[in-house]
């Protein structure tokens, strides 16, 4: 894997120094912080190949988000190990303990980079893209070389005591060696200054060996060996007999430390080489990462969008890199720039005053379509760019003395040299095209060159003043007209680019905005055409016209949004309040009744005949309890209709003449506006019907439409199979779907319950309800235990209050 990219089918023009490619990637590369990703990022180059794209944008958009979730890592210390481990291969060499160290941190950060993306780690920390490109990394384990190597080195170069057990014993050593031969010394320095052999009680070294400063006309009474003399001569440095074969045994000593440290390195130069393909492979990825680390970070404070590749070229709120850069750093934003080619329309002319960003909109163009295709983000709200093979850029001032060129013959060059090689695959970019020379001849001249390259349908943008471009661009099909804004009041460019409309070069406005003496304007203005006057005047009009249009637009965008949120909250504080009132009402009405039943069970009390005001406190506890399941029926349809606008003006609530009307049947409501499946038939005029999960009892005379679901009862089925003759007792389209059974025993209640099942199973009716009352418990109890074992029940279950509670059972028939 190489330390470099490898950029595959790079573009065979890019005009990248026109374009300050190589600024904007300089820029990019100094955030880097070793040298590794700093060369990847200036190795970066634009591509067709789509796929590397991709790979590219994918692994920056992952480190994007891994920084926006608060992620780091620390890239310091990375170099290109490569020389270093070519040493280290070398049998029996060593490495210098700085070498090592350096390598050190190398092994560091790939083993740092490798935990964070393992397994357990890779999908939440990253992205596939970035835990694909880190895969190759995960086989290698390097814990046992950095334990191995940490600690071992100190900052400058010298092993530390924790190298070798053999290395703390030799220094343990030395360390007991250099206290015996001090205390010698001392011992011998004492007397010397006593005899006056010596001035101070001073020990020293001299070439590796301690020694003792004794006078020069001393140094025969002192037995030892001199190792030298001060400069001045008067003094000489004596290594006395007594300590001679203690400073041999420390030398003994420094040359087994020396050893050690020798084979100490040796070992670990040796596990550094075993370790060299993983060490090579990790500074290659990280060396990517770190070029996706500060391309990410760009990203984040440019606010770039990943770009996408289609047929079409659009850019929306996009922003010149360097030129924001530059501006930030001043305080300012540059103004935005939006534009759209589609692929029948390839040719964007754009025209309009000087300073007003025509050349910044070309540049802009280019150096997105070159990061796009280098992998990087761009700085704007979204692009959708072309897939280019060349991008072509004349732009700037291109004069060369060397080569004896004007600055028109210069541009006449490069646009012959863009002309002969751009393809339809090609973005040309002309700045200021057929300027530099004759207006009428550079006119025919640059709308010559535009139809060549309209004909040869390369995407194509050309800033100019030329008037007989902006009638070109407006004559023909696939080529817009585009104006940069001007303010006339204020006489300075506004830097919006606006499509479908060509601009006024505000030549002379400019002028005089910045400060030429009003009697040349004058006199200028005095020498245009009326012709010239005109068309410009038209622009300007035309100009204040759209800013009109725009501003009157945004207002009321402004307005709508207002009256939206305005509507939203008063029709929250209508629902509300209706809510509120409903409650209040439904309470009132709760009360009416509950005073309505107890005055009822006062007057049943008043009855002398026990046995009759039973019955009737029954038959009237009955009556009363349907009355309000049937009120709350009504009262709830009645709100929901109120509340969806159901009873006011709707077209399908016309009377109709109904079909008949069975069970299952979808029927549309009158009142509700709302489909709903009839349950059951309550009688010739009445129906129970349901809305999801709400009941309630409709008049036939509230039923609009009528859909009639035909389902095949068992009766039905049984009769088509021939052969089989079934009477019953009862007409089925006829047959209630409710049972009362209340005052009857258990068996009684049983017998009459399972003749009315068998009667309601071959109608097909789905459901059925029972009502047995709620005394005790035991007909109840009774009845849901054995209908739980029925053949022909599918479900039993307890109805709502509404429905008769414990007092009703509802049965669910299989079908």
């Amino acid at each position: 894997m190489p330390l470099l990219p490898e950029i595959p089918s790079p573009l065979l023009e890019s005009s990248a120094i026109a374009l300050e490619w190589p600024r904007l990637r300089e820029h990019i590369a100094s955030r880097a912080v070793s040298p590794l990703g700093r060369a990847w990022t200036l190795a970066l180059e634009p591509t067709t190949d789509l796929g590397w794209i991709d790979a590219q944008q994918s692994r920056t958009a992952e480190l994007r988000g891994f920084l926006a979730r608060g992620g780091s890592f620390d890239f310091h210390g990375l170099f290109d190990p490569t020389p270093l481990l070519d040493k280290a291969r070398v049998e029996g060499s060593a490495l210098e303990a700085l070498e090592i160290l350096s390598l050190l941190n190398v092994v560091e950060r790939v083993a740092a980079w490798r935990n964070l993306l393992s397994p357990s780690e890779a999908q939440r920390a990253m992205g596939p893209s970035i835990s694909k490109l880190t895969d190759p990394l995960l086989e290698y384990d390097l814990a046992g070389l950095l334990r191995m190597l940490r600690g071992k080195i100190e900052p400058d170069g010298s092993l530390s005591d924790d190298a070798s057990p053999a290395l703390r014993g030799i220094r343990k050593a030395m360390e007991r060696q250099h206290r015996a031969i001090e205390d010698s010394l001392r011992r011998a320095a004492r007397r010397l200054r006593d005899d006056g052999a010596s001035q101070e009680d001073v020990i020293t070294v001299r070439g590796e060996r301690f020694v003792i400063p004794v006078k020069a006309e001393f140094k025969r009474k002192v037995a030892g060996v001199i190792h030298g003399s001060s400069g001045s001569g008067q003094t000489v440095f004596i290594e006395p007999l007594e300590t001679i074969e203690q400073n041999n045994e420390l030398v003994r000593l420094l040359d087994e430390e020396q050893a050690e440290i020798h084979r100490i390195l040796v070992a670990m130069t040796r596990a550094l080489a075993e370790h060299a393909g993983p060490l090579h492979l990790g500074a290659c990825i990280l060396a990517e990462v770190e070029s996706h680390w500060v391309r990410a970070r760009f990203a984040q404070d440019l606010d770039c969008a990943r770009p996408s590749f289609g047929a079409g070229l659009s850019l929306k709120y996009a922003r010149h890199p360097l030129l924001e850069l530059r501006m930030r750093s001043e305080g300012a934003r540059p103004v935005p720039l939006s534009l759209a080619l589609e692929p029948d329309a390839r040719q964007l002319i754009i025209s309009g005053p000087n300073t007003g960003g025509k050349t910044v909109g070309l540049k802009t163009t280019g150096l997105l379509a070159l990061m796009a295709q280098a992998g990087l983000p761009v700085p704007a709200d979204e692009a959708v760019l072309p897939l280019f093979h060349q991008i072509f850029a004349d732009i700037g001032d291109a004069q060369s003395i060397e080569r004896n060129l004007s600055s028109f013959s210069a541009h006449v060059v490069n646009v012959d040299h863009i002309s002969r090689h751009a393809t339809p695959d090609s973005l040309v970019l002309l700045d200021e095209l057929g300027s530099a020379t004759d207006p009428e001849e550079g006119a025919a001249l640059a709308v010559a060159v535009a139809q060549h390259f309209l004909d040869l349908r390369a995407w194509t943008c050309i800033t100019t003043h030329l008037t007989s471009l902006k009638v070109y661009a407006a004559s023909h099909a696939g080529v817009l007209n585009a104006a940069v804004g001007f303010n006339q009041q204020t006489l300075a460019p506004t830097y919006e680019l606006r499509l479908g409309v060509p601009g006024a070069s505000a030549g002379l406005n400019i002028a005089e905005r910045l400060g030429m003496q009003p009697e040349i304007v004058a006199a200028a203005r005095a020498q245009m055409t009326s012709q010239q006057a005109d068309i410009g005047a038209f622009l300007d009009q035309l100009h204040e016209q759209i800013s009109a249009a725009t501003a009157e637009r945004v207002m009321l965008k402004h307005k709508t949004q207002q009256l939206e949120k305005e509507k939203l909250r008063l029709e929250t504080e209508g629902r509300a309040e209706q809510k509120a009132r409903t409650k209040e009402l439904e309470i009132k009405l709760t009360g009416l009744l509950e005073d309505f039943d107890e005055q009822l069970r006062e007057s049943v009390k008043l009855i002398a005949d026990k046995t009759v005001a039973a019955k009737i406190a029954r038959d009237s506890a009955l009556r009363m309890s349907r009355a309000k399941r049937e009120f709350s029926e009504q009262f709830n349809s009645t709100v929901l209709a109120h509340n969806t606008g159901a009873d006011r003006n709707d077209p399908v609530a016309k009377a109709r003449e109904p079909k008949p009307i069975k069970p299952g049947d979808l029927v549309h409501l009158k009142s509700m506006g709302r489909p709903a499946r009839v349950e059951r038939a309550i009688d010739a005029n009445t129906f129970e019907v349901s809305i999801g999960q709400m009941k309630m009892r409709i008049p036939r005379s509230d039923i609009a439409e009528v859909e009639t679901v035909k389902v095949a009862t068992p009766l039905e089925a049984a009769r088509r199979r021939g052969n089989v003759t079934i009477q019953t007792s009862q007409n089925p389209d006829y047959l209630a779907s409710e049972i009362n059974v209340i005052g009857r025993t258990a068996q009684e209640a049983r017998e009459e319950v399972e003749r009315y099942l068998d009667q309601v199973f071959l109608a097909g009716l789905p459901r059925i309800r029972i009502v047995h009352g709620t005394g005790m418990g035991v007909l109840r109890r009774t009845l849901r235990d054995w209908l739980k074992s029925h053949p022909h029940v599918a479900n039993v279950t307890e109805p709502s209050h509404n429905e008769g509670g414990q007092g009703a059972t509802l049965v669910e028939l299989r079908q």
